[in-house]
């Protein structure tokens, strides 16, 4: 019985560790310099984000925040080579309402399968507005 106990915990532990999202390593100096709440770094994601294939990006759900009254995701984004963090202003709650009445615990990790956003950029400030997602693994 008990190397079957010891079996069953191991597999347990190989299993949440494969649920994380996978390493990353961001190399981007602006990335490392500015929060990502900056223009600078909102900026240089909008760079990055303009040469890597949107098939090609995974986005693992981070936080929920509301700063001066506005809510926000954080998503970890990653694939490419990026590794970064995108703030979501999110305009339309009907397929998050567990996510916003939760303030966002219990999706901390979860990966958001097709997330999409647009960007929306002028002289003074990018947004990035979440649009829809296809599922959550969690």
């Amino acid at each position: 019985m008990g190397k079957k106990v010891q079996f069953v915990l191991i597999l347990l532990a190989f299993l949440f560790v494969n649920c994380d999202r996978p390493e990353c390593t961001n190399t981007n100096p602006i990335f490392n310099k500015y929060t990502p709440e900056s223009e600078e770094y909102k900026t240089e994601l909008v760079k990055q984000l303009d040469r890597i294939d949107p098939s090609k990006l995974t986005y693992w759900f981070q936080k929920y925040s509301t700063n001066s009254g506005n809510e926000q995701l954080y998503f970890n984004i990653q694939g490419n080579g990026l590794c970064a963090i995108i703030v979501l202003d999110v305009e339309d709650w009907s397929k998050l309402k567990e996510l916003k009445e939760k303030k966002g615990v219990s999706f901390q990790g979860a990966e958001f399968k097709n997330l999409t956003f647009d960007i929306i950029q002028d002289s003074s400030q990018t947004k990035f507005i979440y649009r829809n997602f296809d599922r959550i693994i969690d």
